[in-house]
């Protein structure tokens, strides 16, 4: 056989840490040829975001799952850290491989680094694959020929294209392994994991990463929690959210095959209603909308989409924003939601709002510094989804919601935790109050606060700002910039 034929090709992975539906994975071992599985932890001097906190822990725990995965596949996966190029020239000298085989990034990264292989690497046959969207940012366009700005007609869009979709692509049943694996480095010497404190341990009671668990959670909202999603999703006290978003931004699961999965669970079950399979759908397009978003504006996490907004006169605020992070602003359902962040890296999407609305509305704090301590302390922390949703609450990024619509959150917190549910669980010196003083401890008399042993400004802080008057100040804010 001819040394081309025979000689390895390296899958370069990266959000993509799955078997299943992994056409840079599934396509190389179609070849028959050896695969050398490779992962690449960046280091300080990388051109692409580093990895937050919590990103660190739970990519820990998804390349050792997927370790273990392709052990079964009679492979093994390289791990390496450094600069992408160098590594890469390494291993292709080392290993004799004529071949690297990706999946497409979307981010700043797909620029500064994906864009220039072919160049850096002369010879090496370079395949990229979709994998990541349900649609091709450079094949949705505006009927002027331009990006989409605005949802619902890219949603409109990529609705239309969805029979056009392929099919999601199994994983292999076996790896030809090469002749001599790559050197690997040591999962436990990146020192990825907290230690002195450990502060994950709600991490790993709430968490289980890898793909396994993935396919795992995917079958329960199929089964279990479809029907009935587009009521559920809006009630933080209850488990109805798909908890997806970690695995589809670790890629441990393609947002195709979870969208085939609901799709064909709903044809199945009367009991999943169009509007909860719509519902769904909409959600997985929406993650496309923000990487849609981030492919065309690559500053999405550093500049205003909304030019309008570089004028806004933010609040230079650290002890308040101290306070927001910490979960200590004396709104309960704000306090809430970042107790619950910081315990298990991650918060329920409904509450993500209302804390952002406070954060950059009643606090008037610039919204980068919300994006900023989401990213370190979210397990789902998507450079896509966390910077589009922080311009949308913020006001100015792309078809977002008015500035001067500032959610209060003592109405969103009846609204959506009506019997204080959720507070109790993770502000628990609030619990004993009655559900009708639990959104707004402030406005109870002193027999209830004493009754439930709550003493504002000592057991649980008074309010640090009167949202009346922060709303005036957000409007006048943003008049400023007209």
């Amino acid at each position: 056989m001819a040394k081309e034929k025979v000689a390895p090709i390296v899958v370069w992975l990266r959000h993509d840490l799955r078997t299943d539906d992994n056409p840079a994975l599934a396509h190389a071992a179609e070849t028959g040829r050896p695969v050398i599985p490779l992962f690449i932890l960046a280091d300080e001097n990388a051109p692409v975001r580093p990895y937050g906190s919590a990103h660190k822990w739970w990519l820990h725990h998804s390349l050792k799952s997927l370790s273990a995965s392709f052990a079964e596949l009679g492979s093994r996966l390289a791990l390496r850290r450094g600069d992408a190029f160098a590594v890469l020239g390494d291993i292709l000298s080392k290993s004799g491989a004529t071949a690297v085989y990706l999946n497409r990034r979307y981010g700043p990264e797909a620029t500064s680094v994906d864009g220039a292989l072919e160049e850096r690497f002369e010879g090496i046959d370079i395949q990229c694959f979709d994998a990541a969207l349900l649609h091709d940012p450079d094949r949705i366009k505006t009927g002027s020929g331009g990006f989409y700005k605005v949802y619902t007609p890219f949603m409109k869009s990529v609705s239309a294209g969805l029979g056009e979709l392929r099919h999601p692509i199994d994983a292999p049943s076996r790896l030809v392994a090469p002749e001599h694996f790559p050197v690997s480095e040591s999962l436990d010497k990146w020192g990825l994991l907290p230690t002195a404190p450990n502060w994950a341990g709600g991490f790993e009671a709430e968490w289980t990463p890898g793909e396994t668990h993935a396919q795992e959670r995917l079958s329960h909202f199929c089964d279990e929690l479809l029907a009935g999603y587009s009521e559920g999703r809006d009630r933080p006290s209850e488990d109805l959210t798909s908890r997806l978003s970690p695995h589809l931004h670790f890629g441990e699961v393609s947002a195709l095959r979870a969208l085939t999965m609901a799709e064909e669970q709903a044809d199945r079950r009367k009991s999943i209603t169009g509007t909860d399979r719509q519902t769904f759908r909409r959600e997985l397009i929406w993650r496309d909308f923000n990487h849609h978003l981030l492919y065309h504006f690559q500053q999405l996490g550093s500049k205003n989409f909304n030019q309008r907004f570089d004028t806004l006169k933010w609040r230079d605020a650290a002890a308040d924003l101290e306070k927001w992070q910490k979960g200590r602003t004396g709104y309960p359902i704000v306090d809430a939601g970042m107790r619950q962040l910081w315990q298990t890296g991650w918060m329920h999407n409904r509450v993500r709002m209302i804390v952002g609305s406070f954060l950059t509305k009643d606090l008037l704090i610039d919204w980068r510094k919300g994006e900023a301590w989401f990213w370190d302390t979210l397990v789902d922390g998507d450079e896509a989804n966390n910077t589009s949703q922080w311009q949308w609450i913020a006001g100015t990024g792309a078809d977002a919601q008015p500035f001067f619509r500032i959610f209060n959150p003592v109405k969103q917190s009846r609204d959506f935790d009506p019997g204080g549910d959720y507070i109790r669980s993770f502000v628990p010196e609030l619990s004993k109050l009655p559900d009708k003083a639990i959104h707004a401890p402030w406005e109870a008399d002193d027999d209830t606060l004493r009754q439930a042993g709550v003493a504002l400004g000592e057991t649980y802080p008074k309010p640090i700002v009167d949202h009346g008057e922060a709303r005036d100040r957000a409007n006048a804010a943003f008049q400023a910039t007209r």
